[in-house]
Parts: C-alpha cells; sequence; structure tokens
C-alpha cells in the first residue's frame, strides 16, 4: 500500500517551484515505473510533464502539477518552506495543499487499485510541472502530446483543492473565463500651468476606467454566478507635480460566464475605448490576452459519479460549483468530460501552507472509490 500522506512529504522536498522541475517528477516517475505504469516525459520548453498509463481500453484520467508558487518571505514562514514538516496532524510545506497532496493521492489511489483489483480498461496520470505559471507548456502540451500519439482519456478528474471549508463540501463542474485588457491612453505631453497646451491622458483614462468598473456584464447564468470586471493596476510613472504625463496605463481582469467569450469581451472594451478616446481626442490602445474561455460539464455522469464517491466516504453531499480562478481543467475540458475534486484549499499560496494529513488519506480513499465504481 501506498502511504499518500508519506509521498506527498517526499513531493513537498522536491523544491519545484515553477517552472523548476525539482525532482518531483522524477519522484514520481520512478515509483509509478516500478508498479507497472509505463510512462513517458513529455517536456516542452522550459517545462517538465509526465504522462504514465496502466492497461489498454476504457480510460479514466486524472490531472494534476507539481509545481508552486515561490515561497515569499522565508523570514514569515515558522518552518522550512520544503522541509515537509508534521505538526499537530498537519503537515507544512509549500505544495502541502497546492496540488501536492492531490497528486500524492491520486498516485497512491491508482497504483494500489490496479494493483488489487486490476480494471478491464486503463488508468492515465497526466502531471504538469507549469499551472501556477503562464501554463502554455504544461498541460496543453500534455494534450498536444496525446492527440499525436492517439492517447486519449475517456473522462477525467482534475485534483484541485476545491473544498472551501470542510472536506467534501463542493465539486467543481466548470469554471469562468479570464482574461486581462491593458489600456494604453496617450495625450500629448506639458507643463501643468499650462494645461491647455498638453492634452492629459488621466481624465481620460479615469473615464474609461470608471465606465468599465461600474458596468454590469450580466445577472448571471443557470451555472455560473454574475461576470465581474476588477480594476487591478492604474499607473502612469509621473513623479513629477508640475508636468502633465504623456501617457497612463490601467489593466481590468475580467472572469466572466457562459454569456460571454473572451472574443465578445475585447469586443466590448474595445467599443468603450474608443468612445472615450473620441470623446477627449486622446489614443487608447488596448491589448487583450485571454488565459481561458468559460466552460461547464453538464451535472451527470461523470459529477455523480465523484458526487457519490464523496458522499460515501465524508457523509457529505457536494455542492457542484463553478467558483473560483481558473484551473488546467479549461484545457482538458476540449479532450474529455472533466470535474475537479480535491481537498480543503483554506491555505494554498500562504505562509505556512498546510494540510490537514487526515485529508489526504481520505482522499485517497475518494479516489479510490471513484476508480471502483468506474470499472464497476
Amino acid at each position: 500500500m501506498i502511504d499518500p500522506a508519506i509521498l506527498t512529504a517526499d513531493l513537498i522536498r522536491c523544491a519545484s517551484v515553477t517552472p523548476q522541475e525539482g525532482g518531483a517528477l522524477q519522484l514520481l516517475e520512478r515509483l509509478l515505473t516500478a508498479h507497472g505504469f509505463q510512462c513517458t516525459r513529455v517536456d516542452r520548453g522550459e517545462v517538465s510533464n509526465l504522462f504514465a498509463r496502466w492497461g489498454k481500453g476504457k480510460t479514466f484520467g486524472f490531472n494534476g502539477h507539481t509545481d508552486v508558487v515561490p515561497v515569499g518571505d522565508l523570514k514569515a514562514w515558522s518552518v522550512d518552506p520544503f522541509g515537509a514538516e508534521s505538526r499537530d496532524g498537519f503537515l507544512y510545506g509549500r505544495g502541502a495543499t497546492d496540488m501536492k497532496s492531490g497528486v500524492a493521492a491520486f498516485a497512491a489511489a491508482a497504483i494500489d487499485f490496479v494493483k488489487e483489483s486490476p480494471p478491464d480498461g486503463s488508468v492515465v496520470l497526466a502531471i504538469t510541472g507549469d499551472e501556477e505559471g503562464p501554463a502554455k507548456d504544461g498541460t496543453v502540451a500534455l494534450l498536444d502530446w496525446m492527440q499525436a500519439q492517439g492517447e486519449r482519456m475517456d473522462h477525467c478528474l482534475v485534483g484541485e483543492p476545491t473544498c472551501p471549508d470542510v472536506m467534501g463540501d463542493m465539486i467543481k463542474i466548470g469554471r469562468r473565463g479570464s482574461m486581462n485588457g491593458y489600456f494604453t491612453v496617450t495625450g500629448v505631453q506639458g507643463h501643468a500651468a499650462y494645461p491647455h497646451r498638453a492634452n492629459n491622458p488621466l481624465p481620460a483614462m479615469a473615464r474609461l476606467i470608471d465606465q468599465l468598473s461600474t458596468a454590469s456584464l450580466d445577472a448571471g447564468t443557470e451555472h455560473f454566478d454574475a461576470s465581474t470586471l476588477a480594476v487591478v493596476t492604474m499607473d502612469t510613472g509621473n513623479p513629477a507635480t508640475n508636468v502633465i504625463p504623456a501617457q497612463c496605463r490601467a489593466t481590468v481582469n475580467i472572469r466572466f460566464n457562459d454569456a460571454h467569450s473572451g472574443a465578445s469581451l475585447t469586443n466590448w472594451l474595445q467599443e468603450h475605448a474608443d468612445k472615450v478616446a473620441k470623446a477627449f481626442d486622446v489614443r487608447i490602445d488596448l491589448d487583450v490576452v485571454i488565459s481561458g474561455e468559460s466552460f461547464i460539464t453538464p451535472p451527470g455522469e461523470l459529477s455523480d459519479l465523484v458526487a457519490h464517491a464523496v458522499q460515501v466516504e465524508t457523509n457529505r453531499t457536494p455542492v457542484l460549483s463553478t467558483s473560483g480562478g481558473t484551473s488546467d481543467a479549461r484545457f482538458v475540458q476540449h479532450h474529455c468530460p472533466v470535474v475537479e475534486f480535491g481537498l480543503v484549499g483554506k491555505t494554498m499560496h500562504q505562509v505556512d501552507e498546510r494540510v490537514e494529513i487526515a485529508q489526504i488519506h481520505q482522499l485517497k480513499s475518494i479516489y479510490t472509490r471513484i476508480l471502483r465504481d468506474y470499472f464497476a
């Protein structure tokens, strides 16, 4: 039997800050190979990725990541971020929650399941070393390779931490889309004492940002909350109080539901920018980066399978949700039906990130039951 808490600790000791592999995927490759999985490294660019398959036929897949966000202020930590220290029933370290425990739990569940009750089918693990960073050469690279090789998953579970408060309270069946809009307003620089000889870009930017931030994008849809727009930067870089600047910049982040697409919201941003540019006689440039479209895996066979396993193992009926940020499920959804379930994510990305050790074992039990029921 593979102890998922011990495996989590071993993974935490691998300093795999994006895009560094840190030994985490090497550790998993050795472990999985030793237990009969066929493993292939699918590295692309600076990113390390691992594909592992056991068996043939009907395939259930797990997806996750071993990379972690930076430690931040090391002095603020009470433990070594990569020391995997156990204290009062908790395991501490960067990635303890997000999401080395999830990877350890599904790897342990998969290894023990195929050994104890070999299914008439296949289990796939698709694990990336870049989910926290640009995510262009991580799960996307794995899926590109799978398509080129004729590899496939019929259903997939992403092991991200999904529970906000207690183990078993939430399954993610979709995610909002996410995009950033970068505005640059260009006017004419001048002396602050002679504003008529300049064209100050700041009032134009203020008008534009006010209009965008007070607009209502929608009231929500069947499975999604209302879309949101947040102003995240406004900058001029002008330290002189007697100079009207030539330019200023601002950035907005939009989290959007299935009433919109990245393209439709880009058009909406451009329309607002064009109107303000005309009204203030300035130039407004807009650059947009869409990190993912919204998606939904409608409630049904896959969510029922996972919800049943969660209910049996935790005695809780999970809420089916589309809340939160983005995840690699936004890429997997183009390949096969996908949902997300993992442990409680309260401390992810925080100083003294930690996971309750009992939850790691519970998560392995849930993943094991999902596999048993799937291949029953």
